[in-house]
């Protein structure tokens, strides 16, 4: 029996295109569609097609208007006062004002929302005028607009939240260029071009479909078969296959997110050899080469890394450059620990990029004096695994933001939210707080150069790659701007018939 993703393909080509219907091939299936719960990147995926948000980000991660037309600190830093588009309606056709952004943010600030850590800074918000709205803030906070550039800052009717409840997680109610028409989980999500949308001249496209299929070579099947006209993440070893075809095109970009080894420190298996000792950790990164684990497993596609900022960009701290295998200290430092060989759990996810990353750092690992057992989970599982601490060493990913404290601190602040671990270093964290507390550009790079000189010889974390994104298209879909979030945006995109 065929697999299902096989079906819905052959379906599809027997049936002839919809005009002006863009197919899209996603890895995953959402998880939700309301701002205030999402926590998945593919969420975020989706919800650019439904909602829009006050602030965007560029190609070039430079914060641009969208729902909002401009913003402005106070002399203090202690608030942030927006200014609003005006004639902007949500779907189901209530105007999008102050009152509305002020329920919003209120909403994301109070319990069961995953926005309340990313909206902590934020004491009040205050109506000015029906198109000004103000954060009164306890403390200087840059990186709120970066929040206000992603879930935090999609907006949401407040009359749909208040009436439909939990059933917005499945039929949002945005201010975006498409709005929902069905949801079939784990087969297809449809939306629908809005008339009434405030930019309507950059939508051309009159249905959007998404389609997820976890499988990377059924969704490049579908993308030549034609089924699809664009696909997310396209596997490194098929780039060579999208290049190749006349009918396809392949878009990059560098990418905000990374992979991390995630090493606990202080929680449970922290009583682990790894866990207790900070030498032991320094074996096991000198133990192995990231540019070998790039090359090997990615055919060199990805960017080899030992930091949560990118080499080359404005946070990156230039004092940590990329450390070199050092096979012989590695192998020195666990002789005199006196553990002998060292046992490893080592905790992974089901994707086979995965594994096949797991099995590098096991085979080099295992060079230096370590035992390494790969540990296989789905992601479910994993991720309540993690939660709890019960875990020696994992292999995570951030899907990166535009702000640096959104990268960095999550992990290493004693009350970061994927600190999982919960190493905490109070030092660390009043150097984060300064760096949070300043607009100015180079201050905060000399500040967070300060934390990673705490953070990275520490090694709580061993920071792997930067991953780049990359998407297939079909020659008739032009318009793509790839991004640095990995989130294709679907204003200016057009369709050949």
């Amino acid at each position: 029996m065929l697999p299902r993703a096989f079906i819905v393909a052959a379906l599809a080509c027997a049936t002839p295109l919809q005009a002006q219907t863009l197919r899209i091939g996603l890895q995953a299936d959402p998880a939700t569609l309301d701002p205030s719960l999402s926590v998945s990147f593919v969420d975020r995926v989706v919800m650019a097609a439904v909602c829009d948000k006050l602030i965007d980000t560029d190609a070039r991660l430079n914060f641009v208007p969208q729902l909002a037309t401009g913003w402005s600190w106070g002399a203090d830093g202690l608030s942030l006062t927006i200014t609003l588009r005006a004639g902007v309606t949500f779907h189901d056709g209530e105007p999008l004002d102050a009152e509305a952004v002020r329920l919003n943010l209120e909403r994301y600030r109070t319990a069961p929302s995953r926005r309340q850590t990313e909206l902590k800074p934020v004491k009040a918000v205050t109506v000015v005028d029906p198109l000004t709205v103000r954060l009164d803030l306890s403390e200087p906070n840059a990186p709120l607009l970066a929040q206000l550039a992603d879930r935090a800052g999609m907006m949401v009717s407040p009359k749909a939240a208040r009436e439909q409840g939990d059933r917005l997680a499945t039929r949002p109610v945005c201010a975006g260029p498409y709005r929902i028409v069905e949801w079939v989980p784990q087969d297809r999500l449809v939306f629908e071009k809005f008339d009434r949308y405030w930019n309507a001249a950059a939508v051309e496209i009159d249905r959007v479909v998404y389609l997820p299929i976890p499988d990377d070579t059924v969704r490049l099947s579908n993308l030549q078969a034609g089924t699809f006209q664009l696909t997310e993440r396209v596997s490194p070893t098929d780039l060579g296959v999208v290049r190749g075809n006349a009918r396809l095109k392949l878009y990059e970009s560098p990418s905000l997110g990374y992979r991390v080894l995630s090493i606990n420190t202080t929680r449970g298996a922290a009583k682990t050899p790894l866990g207790s000792n900070p030498k032991l950790r320094e074996a096991f990164e000198l133990s192995l080469d990231r540019a070998i684990i790039n090359q090997v497993a990615f055919d060199g596609a990805f960017i080899p890394s030992n930091q949560p900022e990118a080499p080359g960009t404005a946070f990156h701290a230039a004092a940590f450059p990329l450390p070199v295998r050092d096979l012989a200290r590695a192998k020195a430092l666990v002789a005199t620990s006196g553990a002998g060989r060292v046992a490893v759990n080592f905790l992974i996810g089901s994707d086979p990029l995965d594994a096949r990353v797991a099995q590098i750092i096991q085979a080099m690992a295992g060079e230096a004096g370590f035992d390494v057992k790969i540990n296989v989970t789905e992601a479910a599982t994993l991720l309540a695994r993690i939660n709890k601490g019960d875990y020696e060493l994992s292999l995570l990913i951030w899907s990166g933001r535009a702000d640096p404290d959104a990268n960095i601190s999550i992990w290493v602040a004693c009350d970061g939210f994927v600190n999982y671990g919960k190493y905490c270093e109070p030092k660390l964290d009043e150097i984060l707080g300064r760096a949070r507390a300043t607009t100015d550009t180079a201050t905060r790079a000399r500040l967070y150069a300060e934390a990673a000189a705490i953070y990275l010889p520490a090694r709580p974390y061993l920071f792997l790659y930067h991953l780049k994104w990359f998407w297939g298209a079909s020659g008739k879909l032009t318009g793509i701007v790839p991004h640095p979030d990995g989130i294709i945006r679907l204003q200016g995109l057009r369709l050949a018939n």
